[in-house]
């Protein structure tokens, strides 16, 4: 049994409550998230759980094995080092962090300790984009040689307190939302194909708000003249997306639509 804290209890920091209460290998034991009324909550939707304001107090406890992060981006490193310097296995929503060197940080923080550190890219546990690497592993396109990425949507969410317009809390969109399609390609090219080099552009529509870039297009190349297109807008409506992958023996299409992301009844 994993005993598991939360730190966050927001949009997504609720799914990951939600998973680990209904998963019978761990058990939910304490969650830390600054808003009153998301502590409130925390402690209604879970009474068996201490709900915590300040996540240093959850640190303290000595009944936990693993912790996940779920903060806004700019809130990822200071949080997540505390964890791993308390010895707890992490897992930590994308991105990492806004800079490279937090990132590096982090990593010898885990590899010093001996701990775990994931990275919460849930796309490799989705059935959908799932099955496609599962088909591609198998062989079925031959040798993978292209690949197509898009997402088509609306709106593009704020985030508490607008973090997410917020240039110094946000990073950039593209560490937000477009990673998870550069992380779709590499896993889709693993073991094939490494990418050695990325070209992109990208268009606002709000030059108050350089981080919040519309239109975003990336062309990534992979060794053996491998590469991936990945293309996403803000620009559009509703929530659509989409892999196209073409192979030296077959082809793959797989889709992803509804009128917004977050249901649990979509078309595909």
């Amino acid at each position: 049994m994993v005993r598991c804290g939360l730190i966050g209890f927001g949009a997504w920091g609720s799914h990951h409550a939600r998973v680990i209460a209904a998963n019978p290998q761990a058990r939910l034991t304490a969650i830390a998230v600054r808003s009153e009324a998301s502590c409130a909550r925390a402690r209604q939707e879970y009474p068996a759980c201490q709900a915590v304001a300040d996540y240093r107090e959850l640190l303290e406890r000595d009944d936990l094995d693993a912790i996940v992060v779920a903060l806004p981006s700019h809130l990822h490193f200071e949080a997540a080092r505390a964890v791993l310097e308390s010895s707890r296995h992490l897992l930590l929503e994308k991105p990492m962090c806004l800079t490279v060197a937090d990132c590096e940080a982090l990593v010898a923080a885990a590899s010093e300790r001996k701990l775990v550190l994931a990275v919460g890219h849930e796309m490799r546990l989705s059935s959908l984009w799932g099955k496609a690497r599962e088909l591609i592993a198998a062989g079925a396109l031959g040798e993978p040689l292209y690949a197509l990425m898009e997402l088509w949507r609306k709106p593009y969410r704020t985030g508490a307190d607008g973090w997410r317009y917020d240039i110094d809390r946000v990073g950039n969109w593209i560490i937000e939302e477009p990673i998870h399609f550069f992380d779709l390609a590499r896993w889709y090219f693993q073991g094939t194909a490494e990418p050695t080099a990325v070209y992109a552009r990208a268009s606002a529509k709000r030059a108050d708000h350089p981080e919040l870039q519309d239109n975003f297009s990336a062309l990534v190349s992979f060794s053996g003249g491998r590469h991936a297109v990945i293309s996403q807008s803000l620009g559009g409506w509703e929530h659509h997306q989409a892999v196209k992958m073409a192979g030296t023996e077959g082809a793959l299409w797989a889709s992803w639509s509804r009128a917004t992301d977050r249901t649990l009844e979509p078309t595909f």
